[in-house]
Protein backbone atom coordinates (compact mmCIF):
# COMPACT_ATOMS: atom_id res chain seq x y z
CA UNK A 1 0.00 0.00 0.00
CA UNK A 2 1.43 3.26 -1.02
CA UNK A 3 1.55 6.47 1.33
CA UNK A 4 -0.90 8.52 -0.71
CA UNK A 5 -3.47 5.55 -0.78
CA UNK A 6 -3.09 5.13 3.15
CA UNK A 7 -3.53 8.41 3.66
CA UNK A 8 -6.88 8.52 1.80
CA UNK A 9 -8.12 5.67 2.90
CA UNK A 10 -7.23 7.05 6.85
CA UNK A 11 -9.38 10.11 6.07
CA UNK A 12 -12.50 8.15 4.97
CA UNK A 13 -11.68 6.10 7.58
CA UNK A 14 -12.07 9.17 10.10
CA UNK A 15 -15.20 10.26 8.09
CA UNK A 16 -16.92 7.21 8.37
CA UNK A 17 -16.22 6.88 12.01
CA UNK A 18 -16.20 9.99 14.08
CA UNK A 19 -18.64 13.08 13.81
CA UNK A 20 -17.40 16.38 12.56
CA UNK A 21 -16.23 18.33 15.27
CA UNK A 22 -15.87 15.34 18.00
CA UNK A 23 -13.87 15.29 20.56
CA UNK A 24 -14.98 12.56 22.72
CA UNK A 25 -16.87 9.00 21.19
CA UNK A 26 -17.95 5.28 22.19
CA UNK A 27 -15.40 2.84 20.70
CA UNK A 28 -15.05 -0.77 21.00
CA UNK A 29 -11.80 -1.82 22.15
CA UNK A 30 -10.79 -3.03 19.25
CA UNK A 31 -11.88 -0.20 17.43
CA UNK A 32 -9.45 1.93 19.73
CA UNK A 33 -6.49 -0.63 18.90
CA UNK A 34 -7.15 0.12 15.23
CA UNK A 35 -7.10 3.98 15.90
CA UNK A 36 -4.38 4.35 18.14
CA UNK A 37 -1.86 2.53 15.05
CA UNK A 38 -3.51 5.09 12.85
CA UNK A 39 -2.65 7.53 15.45
CA UNK A 40 0.69 6.38 15.82
CA UNK A 41 1.24 6.20 11.39
CA UNK A 42 1.16 2.43 11.22
CA UNK A 43 0.71 1.72 7.94
CA UNK A 44 1.29 -2.42 7.94
CA UNK A 45 1.25 -5.07 10.69
CA UNK A 46 2.06 -8.60 10.63
CA UNK A 47 0.22 -11.28 12.56
CA UNK A 48 -1.48 -14.63 12.80
CA UNK A 49 -5.29 -14.74 13.97
CA UNK A 50 -6.92 -16.56 16.88
CA UNK A 51 -9.72 -16.72 18.90
CA UNK A 52 -8.85 -14.30 21.54
CA UNK A 53 -7.63 -11.51 19.06
CA UNK A 54 -10.32 -11.90 16.48
CA UNK A 55 -12.49 -8.63 17.86
CA UNK A 56 -9.36 -7.03 16.49
CA UNK A 57 -9.29 -8.70 13.29
CA UNK A 58 -12.39 -7.68 12.83
CA UNK A 59 -12.36 -4.14 13.55
CA UNK A 60 -8.88 -4.13 11.28
CA UNK A 61 -11.19 -5.11 8.46
CA UNK A 62 -12.36 -1.23 8.28
CA UNK A 63 -9.39 -0.10 8.96
CA UNK A 64 -6.85 1.25 6.01
CA UNK A 65 -3.66 -1.00 7.62
CA UNK A 66 -2.90 -3.51 5.34
CA UNK A 67 -2.43 -6.92 6.87
CA UNK A 68 0.04 -9.21 6.19
CA UNK A 69 -0.33 -12.78 7.39
CA UNK A 70 2.30 -14.79 7.40
CA UNK A 71 3.23 -18.45 7.68
CA UNK A 72 4.07 -18.32 11.22
CA UNK A 73 4.57 -15.95 14.27
CA UNK A 74 7.69 -16.15 14.41
CA UNK A 75 7.92 -14.98 11.13
CA UNK A 76 5.61 -12.16 11.62
CA UNK A 77 7.50 -10.87 14.34
CA UNK A 78 10.73 -11.13 12.43
CA UNK A 79 9.08 -9.58 9.48
CA UNK A 80 7.79 -6.04 12.19
CA UNK A 81 11.97 -6.30 13.18
CA UNK A 82 12.83 -6.32 9.40
CA UNK A 83 10.20 -3.63 9.03
CA UNK A 84 11.76 -1.33 11.76
CA UNK A 85 14.75 -1.30 10.87
CA UNK A 86 14.96 -0.86 7.30
CA UNK A 87 12.41 2.38 7.86
CA UNK A 88 13.75 3.64 11.43
CA UNK A 89 9.98 3.66 12.18
CA UNK A 90 7.82 1.04 15.10
CA UNK A 91 7.03 -2.29 13.44
CA UNK A 92 4.20 -3.69 14.83
CA UNK A 93 3.29 -8.01 15.29
CA UNK A 94 -0.17 -9.54 16.34
CA UNK A 95 -0.51 -12.63 17.73
CA UNK A 96 -3.39 -14.50 19.30
CA UNK A 97 -3.19 -15.69 23.06
CA UNK A 98 -1.16 -19.38 24.15
CA UNK A 99 0.86 -20.53 21.29
CA UNK A 100 0.40 -17.59 19.07
CA UNK A 101 1.80 -15.31 21.99
CA UNK A 102 4.59 -17.86 22.89
CA UNK A 103 5.73 -17.77 19.28
CA UNK A 104 6.90 -14.53 18.95
CA UNK A 105 8.88 -15.11 21.97
CA UNK A 106 12.63 -15.56 19.64
CA UNK A 107 11.62 -12.73 17.43
CA UNK A 108 11.00 -10.38 20.66
CA UNK A 109 13.95 -11.40 21.82
CA UNK A 110 15.95 -11.07 18.66
CA UNK A 111 14.73 -6.97 18.77
CA UNK A 112 15.17 -6.28 22.42
CA UNK A 113 19.12 -7.53 21.55
CA UNK A 114 19.33 -5.43 18.96
CA UNK A 115 17.46 -2.79 20.29
CA UNK A 116 14.61 -2.44 17.34
CA UNK A 117 11.63 -0.52 18.23
CA UNK A 118 8.76 -3.54 17.81
CA UNK A 119 5.11 -3.44 19.18
CA UNK A 120 3.75 -6.26 19.56
CA UNK A 121 -0.03 -6.56 20.15
CA UNK A 122 -1.66 -10.21 21.88
CA UNK A 123 -5.17 -11.60 22.36
CA UNK A 124 -5.27 -12.76 26.02
CA UNK A 125 -8.50 -14.94 27.28
CA UNK A 126 -10.98 -12.96 28.92
CA UNK A 127 -9.94 -10.92 32.40
CA UNK A 128 -12.37 -13.47 34.50
CA UNK A 129 -10.52 -16.32 33.16
CA UNK A 130 -6.80 -15.49 34.06
CA UNK A 131 -5.13 -17.36 36.47
CA UNK A 132 -7.79 -20.67 35.73
CA UNK A 133 -5.27 -22.14 33.05
CA UNK A 134 -8.32 -21.32 30.00
CA UNK A 135 -8.03 -22.58 26.63
CA UNK A 136 -4.63 -21.17 24.88
CA UNK A 137 -4.38 -18.86 28.21
CA UNK A 138 -0.16 -18.38 28.82
CA UNK A 139 1.20 -15.59 30.93
CA UNK A 140 3.04 -13.85 27.84
CA UNK A 141 3.57 -10.66 30.14
CA UNK A 142 5.77 -12.73 32.79
CA UNK A 143 6.93 -15.02 30.06
CA UNK A 144 8.72 -11.76 27.88
CA UNK A 145 9.71 -9.43 31.00
CA UNK A 146 13.24 -10.37 30.59
CA UNK A 147 12.73 -9.57 26.68
CA UNK A 148 11.09 -6.54 26.38
CA UNK A 149 11.91 -3.10 27.42
CA UNK A 150 8.26 -2.82 29.14
CA UNK A 151 5.17 -5.10 28.41
CA UNK A 152 1.59 -4.36 29.55
CA UNK A 153 -1.66 -6.32 30.70
CA UNK A 154 -4.50 -4.50 30.02
CA UNK A 155 -6.77 -5.25 32.85
CA UNK A 156 -8.83 -1.82 32.53
CA UNK A 157 -10.79 -0.72 29.07
CA UNK A 158 -10.66 2.42 30.08
CA UNK A 159 -6.47 2.02 30.24
CA UNK A 160 -6.34 0.97 26.41
CA UNK A 161 -5.78 4.08 24.47
CA UNK A 162 -3.05 6.02 26.72
CA UNK A 163 -1.41 1.87 26.95
CA UNK A 164 -1.09 1.88 23.21
CA UNK A 165 0.35 5.00 23.01
CA UNK A 166 2.55 4.59 25.85
CA UNK A 167 3.39 1.30 24.28
CA UNK A 168 4.64 3.13 21.08
CA UNK A 169 7.02 6.03 22.98
CA UNK A 170 8.71 3.44 24.87
CA UNK A 171 9.86 1.30 21.72
CA UNK A 172 10.95 4.39 19.59
CA UNK A 173 12.27 6.62 22.21
CA UNK A 174 15.97 6.17 24.25
CA UNK A 175 17.28 2.94 23.25
CA UNK A 176 15.04 1.73 21.29
CA UNK A 177 13.64 -2.20 21.90
CA UNK A 178 10.01 -3.95 21.91
CA UNK A 179 7.56 -3.40 24.06
CA UNK A 180 4.55 -5.94 24.66
CA UNK A 181 1.07 -4.73 25.07
CA UNK A 182 -1.71 -7.75 26.15
CA UNK A 183 -5.24 -7.56 25.51
CA UNK A 184 -8.22 -9.57 27.22
CA UNK A 185 -10.72 -10.28 24.54
CA UNK A 186 -13.34 -8.89 26.47
CA UNK A 187 -11.39 -5.78 26.91
CA UNK A 188 -11.65 -5.48 22.96
CA UNK A 189 -15.18 -5.85 22.65
CA UNK A 190 -15.89 -3.20 25.89
CA UNK A 191 -17.46 0.22 24.59
CA UNK A 192 -14.92 2.90 25.98
CA UNK A 193 -14.96 6.17 25.82
CA UNK A 194 -12.33 7.48 22.98
CA UNK A 195 -10.85 11.20 22.72
CA UNK A 196 -8.10 11.60 20.12
CA UNK A 197 -4.71 12.74 21.85
CA UNK A 198 -0.90 11.97 21.57
CA UNK A 199 1.62 12.15 24.60
CA UNK A 200 4.20 14.72 24.77
CA UNK A 201 7.51 14.10 23.09
CA UNK A 202 10.71 13.03 25.21
CA UNK A 203 12.86 15.71 25.10
CA UNK A 204 16.57 14.22 23.86
CA UNK A 205 19.20 13.81 26.78
CA UNK A 206 22.15 16.36 26.41
CA UNK A 207 25.62 14.94 27.13
CA UNK A 208 27.04 16.57 30.14
CA UNK A 209 29.71 19.23 28.69
CA UNK A 210 32.49 18.68 30.96
CA UNK A 211 32.88 14.90 29.82
CA UNK A 212 32.32 16.51 26.48
CA UNK A 213 35.54 18.77 26.86
CA UNK A 214 37.89 15.84 28.49
CA UNK A 215 37.11 13.88 25.68
CA UNK A 216 37.90 16.16 23.12
CA UNK A 217 41.13 16.79 24.90
CA UNK A 218 41.97 13.41 25.05
CA UNK A 219 41.49 12.99 21.34
CA UNK A 220 43.51 15.94 20.93
CA UNK A 221 46.40 14.08 22.10
CA UNK A 222 46.13 10.90 20.53
CA UNK A 223 48.15 9.33 18.67
CA UNK A 224 47.05 5.82 17.61
CA UNK A 225 42.74 6.60 17.86
CA UNK A 226 40.20 4.20 16.66
CA UNK A 227 36.31 4.86 15.85
CA UNK A 228 34.37 2.36 16.71
CA UNK A 229 31.04 2.53 15.22
CA UNK A 230 27.94 0.33 16.71
CA UNK A 231 24.50 0.03 15.57
CA UNK A 232 23.40 2.78 18.33
CA UNK A 233 24.74 5.58 15.21
CA UNK A 234 22.49 3.55 12.96
CA UNK A 235 19.00 3.74 15.72
CA UNK A 236 20.21 7.71 16.43
CA UNK A 237 20.27 8.51 12.47
CA UNK A 238 23.46 9.73 13.77
CA UNK A 239 25.26 8.06 10.52
CA UNK A 240 26.77 11.46 9.05
CA UNK A 241 27.21 13.24 12.45
CA UNK A 242 29.81 10.48 12.63
CA UNK A 243 30.99 10.69 9.39
CA UNK A 244 31.99 14.20 9.31
CA UNK A 245 33.62 14.03 12.95
CA UNK A 246 35.99 10.88 11.65
CA UNK A 247 36.52 12.39 8.21
CA UNK A 248 37.79 16.28 10.14
CA UNK A 249 39.81 14.67 12.36
CA UNK A 250 41.49 11.77 9.73
CA UNK A 251 40.61 8.67 12.43
CA UNK A 252 40.39 5.01 11.30
CA UNK A 253 37.07 3.60 11.47
CA UNK A 254 36.12 0.37 12.69
CA UNK A 255 32.61 -1.20 12.69
CA UNK A 256 30.67 -4.01 14.81
CA UNK A 257 28.25 -6.10 12.84
CA UNK A 258 25.77 -4.05 13.62
CA UNK A 259 27.16 -0.71 12.90
CA UNK A 260 27.88 -1.93 9.29
CA UNK A 261 26.56 1.30 7.09
CA UNK A 262 27.09 3.73 9.64
CA UNK A 263 30.30 4.28 7.44
CA UNK A 264 30.44 3.51 3.61
CA UNK A 265 32.52 0.36 3.21
CA UNK A 266 34.32 2.17 -0.01
CA UNK A 267 35.28 5.35 2.36
CA UNK A 268 39.35 5.43 2.36
CA UNK A 269 39.36 5.95 6.55
CA UNK A 270 37.47 2.13 6.83
CA UNK A 271 39.19 -0.51 7.89
CA UNK A 272 36.61 -3.34 8.09
CA UNK A 273 34.77 -5.12 11.07
CA UNK A 274 36.31 -5.79 13.90
CA UNK A 275 35.28 -8.75 16.47
CA UNK A 276 35.65 -12.37 16.40
CA UNK A 277 35.59 -12.40 12.40
CA UNK A 278 37.26 -9.12 11.75
CA UNK A 279 39.33 -7.70 9.18
CA UNK A 280 43.47 -8.48 10.78
CA UNK A 281 43.65 -4.68 9.93
CA UNK A 282 40.64 -3.66 11.73
CA UNK A 283 41.83 -6.30 14.80
CA UNK A 284 45.52 -5.42 14.66
CA UNK A 285 44.37 -1.28 14.73
CA UNK A 286 41.85 -1.78 17.82
CA UNK A 287 44.62 -3.65 19.70
CA UNK A 288 47.52 -1.08 18.75
CA UNK A 289 45.00 2.25 19.66
CA UNK A 290 45.95 4.31 22.23
CA UNK A 291 42.63 5.93 22.06
CA UNK A 292 39.17 3.88 21.30
CA UNK A 293 36.02 6.22 20.35
CA UNK A 294 33.25 3.86 20.81
CA UNK A 295 30.17 5.69 19.76
CA UNK A 296 26.91 3.16 20.26
CA UNK A 297 28.49 0.12 20.80
CA UNK A 298 27.68 -2.31 24.19
CA UNK A 299 30.94 -4.17 23.62
CA UNK A 300 29.51 -7.53 23.03
CA UNK A 301 31.90 -10.83 23.72
CA UNK A 302 31.87 -10.74 20.08
CA UNK A 303 33.54 -7.53 19.85
CA UNK A 304 35.83 -7.42 22.58
CA UNK A 305 37.26 -11.04 22.77
CA UNK A 306 39.28 -11.58 26.16
CA UNK A 307 38.55 -8.32 27.42
CA UNK A 308 41.16 -7.08 29.66
CA UNK A 309 43.54 -7.53 27.30
CA UNK A 310 41.24 -5.34 24.70
CA UNK A 311 41.29 -2.70 26.90
CA UNK A 312 44.91 -2.85 27.60
CA UNK A 313 47.03 0.33 27.25
CA UNK A 314 44.29 2.58 25.83
CA UNK A 315 41.83 5.33 27.03
CA UNK A 316 38.02 4.24 25.86
CA UNK A 317 35.87 6.42 25.51
CA UNK A 318 32.45 5.51 25.42
CA UNK A 319 28.86 7.21 23.88
CA UNK A 320 25.37 5.76 24.12
CA UNK A 321 22.05 6.49 24.67
CA UNK A 322 22.19 3.87 27.56
CA UNK A 323 23.93 4.75 31.21
CA UNK A 324 23.27 1.03 31.49
CA UNK A 325 25.97 0.32 28.83
CA UNK A 326 28.60 2.48 30.05
CA UNK A 327 31.30 0.29 32.17
CA UNK A 328 29.05 -2.76 31.85
CA UNK A 329 31.27 -4.66 30.08
CA UNK A 330 34.69 -2.60 29.45
CA UNK A 331 36.03 0.24 31.76
CA UNK A 332 36.02 3.22 30.01
CA UNK A 333 37.94 6.31 30.98
CA UNK A 334 34.92 8.69 29.26
CA UNK A 335 31.56 7.74 29.44
CA UNK A 336 28.80 9.80 27.85
CA UNK A 337 25.51 9.41 28.00
CA UNK A 338 23.08 11.02 25.66
CA UNK A 339 21.88 12.36 22.31
CA UNK A 340 24.28 11.00 19.96
CA UNK A 341 23.75 13.08 17.52
CA UNK A 342 24.29 16.41 19.73
CA UNK A 343 26.89 14.57 21.13
CA UNK A 344 28.98 13.56 18.18
CA UNK A 345 28.28 17.37 16.67
CA UNK A 346 29.84 18.63 20.14
CA UNK A 347 32.54 16.88 19.58
CA UNK A 348 33.59 17.73 16.15
CA UNK A 349 33.46 21.11 17.25
CA UNK A 350 35.96 20.74 20.00
CA UNK A 351 38.16 18.16 18.42
CA UNK A 352 40.83 19.15 16.11
CA UNK A 353 42.67 17.46 13.65
CA UNK A 354 46.73 16.42 13.88
CA UNK A 355 49.31 14.65 12.29
CA UNK A 356 48.71 10.60 12.18
CA UNK A 357 50.55 9.78 9.54
CA UNK A 358 52.47 7.08 11.17
CA UNK A 359 49.53 5.54 12.62
CA UNK A 360 48.45 5.31 9.55
CA UNK A 361 51.55 4.19 7.80
CA UNK A 362 51.00 1.18 10.30
CA UNK A 363 47.66 0.62 9.86
CA UNK A 364 48.72 0.47 5.84
CA UNK A 365 50.99 -2.41 6.23
CA UNK A 366 48.77 -5.20 7.97
CA UNK A 367 46.83 -6.91 5.53
CA UNK A 368 43.44 -5.21 4.17
CA UNK A 369 39.57 -6.29 4.02
CA UNK A 370 39.87 -7.53 0.52
CA UNK A 371 43.28 -10.11 1.38
CA UNK A 372 42.50 -11.48 4.39
CA UNK A 373 40.87 -14.53 3.48
CA UNK A 374 43.28 -17.03 2.03
CA UNK A 375 42.25 -19.19 -0.82
CA UNK A 376 38.58 -19.75 0.29
CA UNK A 377 36.42 -19.89 -2.58
CA UNK A 378 33.34 -18.99 -0.77
CA UNK A 379 34.08 -15.31 -0.28
CA UNK A 380 34.44 -14.88 -3.77
CA UNK A 381 30.59 -15.46 -4.05
CA UNK A 382 30.10 -12.48 -1.95
CA UNK A 383 32.91 -10.32 -3.70
CA UNK A 384 31.24 -10.55 -6.78
CA UNK A 385 28.11 -9.17 -6.26
CA UNK A 386 29.79 -5.82 -5.22
CA UNK A 387 29.72 -4.61 -8.71
CA UNK A 388 26.37 -5.53 -8.87
CA UNK A 389 24.83 -3.62 -6.08
CA UNK A 390 27.61 -0.43 -5.92
CA UNK A 391 25.38 2.66 -5.57
CA UNK A 392 22.04 0.82 -6.02
CA UNK A 393 19.42 1.09 -3.48
CA UNK A 394 18.95 -2.65 -1.94
CA UNK A 395 18.90 -3.70 1.61
CA UNK A 396 20.47 -7.02 2.60
CA UNK A 397 19.51 -9.38 5.35
CA UNK A 398 21.14 -12.39 6.66
CA UNK A 399 20.50 -15.37 8.54
CA UNK A 400 22.62 -16.73 10.93
CA UNK A 401 26.45 -18.87 10.56
CA UNK A 402 29.42 -18.41 7.78
CA UNK A 403 27.27 -17.30 5.39
CA UNK A 404 26.24 -14.23 7.77
CA UNK A 405 30.06 -13.68 8.30
CA UNK A 406 30.99 -13.69 4.59
CA UNK A 407 28.55 -11.18 3.85
CA UNK A 408 29.54 -8.82 6.68
CA UNK A 409 33.12 -9.21 5.52
CA UNK A 410 33.24 -8.80 1.68
CA UNK A 411 30.33 -6.94 0.87
CA UNK A 412 30.79 -3.59 0.78
CA UNK A 413 27.48 -1.83 2.83
CA UNK A 414 27.55 1.43 1.76
CA UNK A 415 24.66 2.81 4.22
CA UNK A 416 22.59 3.13 7.15
CA UNK A 417 19.49 0.54 7.28
CA UNK A 418 20.94 -1.56 4.26
CA UNK A 419 22.25 -3.79 6.28
CA UNK A 420 19.86 -6.13 8.48
CA UNK A 421 20.72 -8.86 10.89
CA UNK A 422 20.52 -10.46 13.63
CA UNK A 423 23.55 -9.94 16.42
CA UNK A 424 22.71 -10.12 20.07
CA UNK A 425 20.83 -13.08 19.83
CA UNK A 426 22.18 -14.86 16.86
CA UNK A 427 18.95 -15.82 15.16
CA UNK A 428 18.93 -18.66 12.56
CA UNK A 429 15.57 -18.19 10.41
CA UNK A 430 15.45 -14.15 10.91
CA UNK A 431 16.40 -13.19 7.18
CA UNK A 432 13.41 -14.56 5.17
CA UNK A 433 10.68 -13.03 7.37
CA UNK A 434 13.17 -10.17 7.86
CA UNK A 435 13.51 -9.10 4.21
CA UNK A 436 9.35 -9.76 3.88
CA UNK A 437 9.33 -7.21 6.01
CA UNK A 438 12.14 -5.07 4.98
CA UNK A 439 10.56 -4.77 1.18
CA UNK A 440 7.10 -3.40 2.36
CA UNK A 441 9.18 -0.64 4.71
CA UNK A 442 10.52 0.61 1.59
CA UNK A 443 9.11 -0.88 -1.83
CA UNK A 444 11.27 1.34 -3.98
CA UNK A 445 14.39 -0.07 -2.50
CA UNK A 446 15.20 -4.13 -3.85
CA UNK A 447 16.33 -6.58 -0.76
CA UNK A 448 18.20 -9.25 -1.12
CA UNK A 449 18.44 -12.40 1.64
CA UNK A 450 21.06 -14.35 2.42
CA UNK A 451 20.43 -17.80 4.14
CA UNK A 452 22.55 -20.73 5.18
CA UNK A 453 20.41 -24.23 3.94
CA UNK A 454 20.36 -24.59 7.98
CA UNK A 455 18.58 -21.28 8.91
CA UNK A 456 16.77 -21.56 5.37
CA UNK A 457 14.80 -24.32 6.77
CA UNK A 458 13.83 -22.65 9.67
CA UNK A 459 11.93 -19.87 8.36
CA UNK A 460 11.37 -20.90 4.88
CA UNK A 461 7.55 -21.71 4.45
CA UNK A 462 8.00 -17.51 4.71
CA UNK A 463 8.36 -17.86 0.99
CA UNK A 464 4.43 -18.58 1.05
CA UNK A 465 3.82 -15.20 2.78
CA UNK A 466 6.34 -13.62 -0.07
CA UNK A 467 4.59 -15.17 -2.72
CA UNK A 468 1.04 -14.86 -2.17
CA UNK A 469 1.78 -10.81 -1.45
CA UNK A 470 3.95 -10.72 -4.32
CA UNK A 471 6.62 -8.89 -2.28
CA UNK A 472 9.70 -8.94 -5.13
CA UNK A 473 12.80 -10.26 -2.23
CA UNK A 474 15.17 -12.20 -3.97
CA UNK A 475 16.29 -14.84 -1.81
CA UNK A 476 19.85 -16.52 -2.00
CA UNK A 477 20.71 -19.67 -0.30
CA UNK A 478 23.80 -20.81 0.47
CA UNK A 479 23.47 -24.63 0.57
CA UNK A 480 26.91 -26.66 2.21
CA UNK A 481 24.40 -29.05 3.13
CA UNK A 482 25.67 -28.93 6.61
CA UNK A 483 25.41 -26.41 9.53
CA UNK A 484 28.64 -24.87 8.59
CA UNK A 485 29.68 -22.67 12.04
CA UNK A 486 28.79 -25.25 14.26
CA UNK A 487 31.64 -27.82 11.78
CA UNK A 488 34.18 -24.43 12.21
CA UNK A 489 33.46 -24.42 15.83
CA UNK A 490 33.89 -28.37 16.27
CA UNK A 491 37.09 -28.09 13.76
CA UNK A 492 38.69 -25.63 16.05
CA UNK A 493 37.40 -26.71 19.54
CA UNK A 494 36.43 -29.92 19.43
CA UNK A 495 39.14 -31.84 17.30
CA UNK A 496 37.19 -32.40 14.32
CA UNK A 497 35.11 -34.52 16.39
CA UNK A 498 32.07 -33.63 14.10
CA UNK A 499 28.76 -33.90 15.36
CA UNK A 500 25.22 -32.90 14.31
CA UNK A 501 26.38 -30.82 11.77
CA UNK A 502 25.31 -32.74 8.30
CA UNK A 503 22.28 -32.06 6.81
CA UNK A 504 20.63 -33.49 3.65
CA UNK A 505 22.15 -33.20 1.05
CA UNK A 506 19.54 -33.77 -1.10
CA UNK A 507 17.41 -30.54 -1.01
CA UNK A 508 16.74 -28.58 -3.82
CA UNK A 509 15.72 -25.07 -3.12
CA UNK A 510 15.15 -23.93 -6.65
CA UNK A 511 12.33 -26.99 -6.60
CA UNK A 512 11.17 -25.62 -2.85
CA UNK A 513 9.98 -22.09 -4.14
CA UNK A 514 8.87 -23.51 -7.41
CA UNK A 515 5.72 -25.14 -4.78
CA UNK A 516 4.89 -21.74 -3.94
CA UNK A 517 5.51 -20.44 -7.48
CA UNK A 518 8.53 -18.71 -7.26
CA UNK A 519 10.80 -18.83 -10.16
CA UNK A 520 14.57 -19.87 -9.17
CA UNK A 521 18.26 -21.09 -10.37
CA UNK A 522 21.51 -22.66 -9.50
CA UNK A 523 24.62 -20.62 -9.35
CA UNK A 524 27.88 -22.55 -9.54
CA UNK A 525 29.89 -19.87 -9.87
CA UNK A 526 30.65 -16.48 -8.60
CA UNK A 527 30.11 -15.00 -12.11
CA UNK A 528 26.71 -17.02 -12.29
CA UNK A 529 25.45 -15.78 -9.07
CA UNK A 530 26.19 -12.07 -10.01
CA UNK A 531 24.57 -12.61 -13.25
CA UNK A 532 21.33 -14.28 -11.81
CA UNK A 533 21.21 -10.76 -8.75
CA UNK A 534 21.31 -8.68 -11.84
CA UNK A 535 18.08 -10.87 -13.69
CA UNK A 536 16.39 -11.16 -10.35
CA UNK A 537 16.73 -7.32 -9.70
CA UNK A 538 15.37 -6.76 -13.56
CA UNK A 539 12.18 -8.70 -12.88
CA UNK A 540 10.78 -7.24 -10.06
CA UNK A 541 9.02 -10.34 -8.52
CA UNK A 542 10.32 -12.97 -5.48
CA UNK A 543 13.48 -14.74 -6.85
CA UNK A 544 15.27 -17.89 -5.11
CA UNK A 545 18.96 -18.46 -6.31
CA UNK A 546 20.51 -21.49 -4.95
CA UNK A 547 24.65 -21.69 -4.74
CA UNK A 548 25.91 -24.89 -3.23
CA UNK A 549 29.89 -24.35 -1.20
CA UNK A 550 31.97 -26.44 -0.36
CA UNK A 551 31.26 -27.88 3.68
CA UNK A 552 35.14 -26.85 4.27
CA UNK A 553 35.08 -23.63 3.34
CA UNK A 554 36.26 -21.38 6.77
CA UNK A 555 35.33 -18.21 7.83
CA UNK A 556 38.83 -16.25 8.08
CA UNK A 557 40.43 -14.43 9.42
CA UNK A 558 38.65 -16.40 13.06
CA UNK A 559 40.12 -15.16 17.07
CA UNK A 560 40.79 -17.91 18.63
CA UNK A 561 38.12 -18.55 21.31
CA UNK A 562 39.31 -16.66 25.03
CA UNK A 563 41.63 -15.38 23.24
CA UNK A 564 42.95 -11.52 22.12
CA UNK A 565 41.34 -9.35 19.67
CA UNK A 566 44.35 -10.36 17.35
CA UNK A 567 45.26 -13.55 18.31
CA UNK A 568 43.84 -14.97 14.89
CA UNK A 569 43.59 -19.32 14.18
CA UNK A 570 45.43 -20.78 11.78
CA UNK A 571 44.53 -23.64 9.79
CA UNK A 572 45.99 -26.42 8.45
CA UNK A 573 45.53 -26.92 4.47
CA UNK A 574 43.67 -30.07 5.07
CA UNK A 575 41.24 -28.00 7.36
CA UNK A 576 40.06 -25.71 4.50
CA UNK A 577 40.07 -27.15 1.57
Amino acid sequence: MNGRRWMMGMRQYKRDRFAEGSERMQLSGAEIMCRILAEEGVTTVFGYPGGAILPFYDALRQSPIQHILTAHEQGAAHAADGFARASGNVGVCIATSGPGATNLVTGLATAFLDSVPVVAITGQVNRALIGHDAFQEVDITGITMPITKHNFLVKKPENLAQTLRLAFQLAREGRPGPVLVDVPRDVQTALIDFEEARLAELQPLEPDAERVAAAAAAINKAQRPVMLVGGGVINANAEYDAMHLCEKLHIPVVSTLMGLGAISAYRQLFLGMTGLHGHERANNAVKEADLILAVGSRFNDRVTGERSSYSANKLIIHLDIDPAEVDKNIDSGIGITGDMVATLNALEKAAQPHDLSSWWDKINSWPGMDDDFGNEEAPKFFKALNPVLKDKDYIITTDVGQHQMWAAQHLKIQFARQWLTSGGLGTMGFGLPAALGAQLARPQSRVISISGDGGFKMTGSELFTIASNNVPVIAIVFNNSGLGMIRQLQTVQFAKRFTSCELPGYVDFVKYAAAFGIEGEHADSPEALAQAVTKAWECRKPYLIEVCINPKNMVLPMVAPGLGINDFVKFANDEIN
